[in-house]
């Protein structure tokens, strides 16, 4: 039985649209980023699925010294309904004191479940080691687990992650260059000298002619007020400005874990004469038994026969010669090849010089 492969014709990123994209989707304001945080924390109230790590002890003993509960050193706490957790969140560009995100909790021990619990308050700091944030709140698991006295479980999602919607308040925001400056950089999400260009043709034409200079294929250097409002005012007109991409280079992409093999729009194929078949070996284990004759002092026997077949499959030479996506499609089709097969004559044409673009295995 052949296995059956999917082409998927993805346009939209291996193409040029027919229509212009705002610039706020294919580019970015350099400098104007979010910043990830970190954290550490405790999650109480499990319903004994917390976890029995050493270090959970200690961070729950050194929770109860701050509130004034003293727990003598040689004393382990025994504290089923505790999971040690780990923070991460993203602090948004432009982020205040007061306004609040969310943050995803995960668990660092062994324990079986985060449901139900409450993760207590717990700073999250940035990578220069400064608390940006603190967390607090009910925990939203989306999964569950339950256990047999056998040992039987079952397990559905994850049940030691969970996510406290708006969980964190903002203490200190991060400083921004943007109030300061002059001059904005607008970086490409997709490296392109043509739409670079473009995109300064179009910011020179619908605000000053001259006030924007493309400086490589991804960024475009634009001149604007120092007055933040005024300048806030020219952002907001470039970010919803339409600019036509320039096309990308011809392009196929294959996924040999999966076989999903993405062609782009403007790949050709030269004349080529391609030969690929198969050679398909079959090993089958028989057992023989022989019986002695009768009256004989003999035993019966079991002799083990193995039988090997190769197949070959009946293949044939035939003309690659595509000049646009729709006949390379059909040919492949055609073809009938499965995605181990494709990616193989794809290689090959590559290397014979008859494929006319960026061959990409991942």
């Amino acid at each position: 039985m052949k296995v059956k492969y999917i082409i998927l014709c993805l346009l939209l990123t291996l193409s040029l649209p027919s229509w212009g994209q705002r610039v706020k989707d294919i580019a970015s304001i350099q400098g104007i980023r979010s910043n990830h945080l970190v954290g550490y924390g405790l999650v109480v109230g499990l319903d004994g699925t917390g976890d029995t790590e050493l270090f959970t002890k200690q961070s729950f003993k050194n929770m109860l010294n701050q509130l004034g509960v003293t727990i003598p050193p040689t004393v382990v706490p025994n504290i089923k309904n505790v999971a040690a957790v780990s923070l991460h969140a993203e602090l948004p560009a432009f982020a205040k004191p007061g306004q609040k995100i969310d943050v995803t909790i995960s668990s660092l021990g062994n324990a079986k479940s985060l449901r139900g619990g409450s993760l207590l308050l717990a700073p999250l700091k940035g990578a220069d080691g400064n608390v940006y944030a603190v967390a607090q709140g009910d925990l939203i698991v989306g999964g569950f687990s339950a256990e047999g006295a056998d040992g039987s479980k079952i397990t559905v999602n994850l049940p030691v992650v969970g996510r406290i919607p708006n969980g964190a308040m903002i203490e200190r925001g991060v400083p921004s260059p943007f109030a300061q400056t002059d001059v904005l950089v607008f970086n490409l999400h997709q490296s392109d000298f043509t739409t670079a260009r473009r995109l300064a043709e179009a910011i020179n034409t619908a605000i000053t002619p001259g006030s924007a200079v493309p400086v490589d294929a991804t960024s475009v250097k634009v001149h604007v007020p120092v007055q933040i409002a005024d300048k806030v005012a020219l952002v907001s007109i470039i970010e919803n400005l339409e600019v036509r991409p320039g096309e990308t280079r011809a392009r196929i992409v294959a996924n040999s874990r999966t076989g999903t093999i993405v062609i782009g729009k403007h790949v050709t194929v030269g004349p080529a004469a391609v030969t690929h078949g198969n050679l398909i070996v079959t090993v089958t284990e028989n057992i023989q038994v022989s019986q002695p004759e009768p009256l004989s002092l003999g035993v019966t026997a079991i002799t083990p026969k193995s039988d090997v077949s190769v197949q070959q499959s009946d293949t044939r030479t035939f003309l690659v010669h595509a000049t646009s996506l729709e006949s390379i499609v059909r040919g492949i089709n055609k073809t009938g090849a499965a995605p181990g097969d494709l990616m193989a004559i794809l290689e090959a044409l590559k290397q014979a010089g008859a494929l006319n673009a960026d061959l990409e295995i991942i």
